[in-house]
């Protein structure tokens, strides 16, 4: 099949020519500088507001960590992983289990991004142990379809939960566009609407891109060979572990904490909806993670284990936070804004706001982060364009995510559970963006010219 011939001649060349992700974020800190210098900027304000942003994206950055890992520590319990053995005994050909995988990780990434390619990864490895020619570049890719296609539209999107979050917002931006709720973003019918449209997409181009299992490159291929999650502990054999191994502390922590979250909920002055927020949503995570755990040391097992697959955001964050520096420090925030303002229309403005957050994407991955470049601008040019700021946040949701599937930022959790490298999974990846990029665009666009504009909540 066509689509089968152009997936296996994209990942070859991907395996190729594809570089590091770190190279994406120091070449943004370059390409911005330039743009900066272009604009009329001097270099020396440039450098020092880039230097002065370096640390301003620090809680954003642990409550980035937070989702990772309270995802590993989800993913990681009997309970899921014993779903998960039932659910790999389900698809009986490669293809069909390739379909499935990438259905299991669009579904997961609407409920958190960072417990998607955990599980997906997983669900893959116990996929190897019992399909037979399965291609472990295209399932790995699957794996990774959610966080390139509809993460940014479910309950862990960055940008909307940030633009939700009075604390988290900066304060410059939350002076243009005051509190954004859930029900203006993710919940809104339209997002919905486009989120079905592009898991059906999503799906399908992965069940037909599957090569055949006479072409495959399986996971013995590269060498590897899947051992069975270890769920059991090792035995207790010191008095002093008897509360590491008891569920006592567990249950009363889980109940402190429960009845802290039902009053979140119960007391949140706009609804139970608004008050899901970044910090809420990482506290259920852990929460749950630490019930389901159930005893304090395989809990901290598996923080353990989560904890290598959050360097990448540790380091390149910060980096983020330069180029964030730099234009908003400087003029070049209102200049982008006067330019963008100038260069569309009330009709074209979704369409170039999808198109620069799209292309941007590949050198600034992370959705939070570069929301937090963008919106200072983009929702000054929405608001003189009178466009709907909720729809403004799920334009940059829906097109931002398209990068992820060819750039490999978020992928890190990932490969690291695949042993697998991202010039690998990218191939794939460029072929879903291929499909759904146009899609993207013109639902973004269509539903922008119907929404009505609602004016900022301060």
């Amino acid at each position: 099949m066509r689509l089968q011939r152009v997936g296996v001649a994209l990942s070859s060349w991907s395996e190729r020519w594809f570089p590091d992700p770190l190279v994406f974020a120091l070449a943004g800190i370059v390409i911005v500088f330039l743009i900066g210098l272009a604009a009329g900027e001097k270099p020396l304000d440039l450098a020092i507001q880039g230097g002065k942003g370096f640390w301003s994206l620090i809680p954003f950055t642990m409550q980035m960590v937070m989702i990772i890992i309270g995802g590993y520590v989800v993913a990681s319990t009997p309970l899921v992983q014993r779903a998960m053995q039932k659910l790999a005994d389900v698809p009986k050909s490669p293809r069909h289990a390739i379909a499935l995988v990438a259905l299991f990780s669009t579904t997961t990434a609407l409920i958190s991004w960072g417990m998607s390619p955990i599980l997906s990864g997983l669900f893959v490895r116990q996929l190897t142990q019992r399909i037979k020619g399965l291609d472990y570049r295209a399932a790995g890719a699957a794996a990774y379809l959610g966080g390139g296609t509809v993460w940014a539209l479910g309950l862990s999107s960055s940008a909307a939960m940030l633009m939700a979050t009075r604390s988290a917002i900066p304060p410059k931006l939350f002076g243009i566009s005051g509190l954004i709720p859930l029900t203006n973003t993710i919940f809104l019918w339209p997002s919905m609407l486009m989120t079905a449209v592009l898991i059906v997409t999503g799906v399908s181009v992965a069940y037909l891109s599957a090569p055949a299992a006479g072409k495959a490159r399986t996971a013995e291929s590269y060498g590897l060979r899947w051992e069975p999650f270890q769920l059991d502990l090792e035995p207790r054999t010191k008095p002093g572990e008897w509360l590491e191994y008891s569920p006592l502390l567990t249950i009363l922590v889980v109940a402190l904490l429960g009845v802290y979250l039902v009053d979140v909920f119960r007391t949140s002055p706009q609804g139970a909806l608004a008050a899901l927020d970044l910090n809420t949503f990482n506290l259920i995570f852990i929460t749950a993670g630490l019930l389901l755990q159930w005893r304090p040391k395989r809990f901290l097992r598996a923080v353990m284990e989560a904890v290598p697959g959050t360097a990448g955001v540790i380091i390149q964050f910060p980096l983020y936070a330069v180029i964030f520096g730099m234009i908003v420090g400087t003029g070049l925030s209102d200049k982008a804004a006067r330019l963008l303002t100038s260069a569309s229309t009330h009709n074209t403005f979704a369409l170039l706001v999808a198109l620069y957050s799209a292309t941007l994407g590949v050198f600034i991955p992370s959705g939070g982060s570069k929301w937090i470049i963008e919106a200072p601008y983009v929702l000054q040019a929405a608001i003189e364009h009178r466009v709907n700021l909720g729809w403004v946040v799920q334009i940059y949701n829906a097109s931002e995510a398209l990068p992820n599937m060819i750039n490999p930022f978020f992928m890190l959790p990932l490969l690291g559970i695949l042993r697998l490298r991202a010039r690998d999974l990218v191939g794939y990846g460029l072929l879903q963006v291929m499909v759904q990029a146009p899609i993207v665009f013109f639902l973004c666009w269509l539903f922008a010219r119907h929404l009505a504009f609602i004016p900022p909540i301060r």
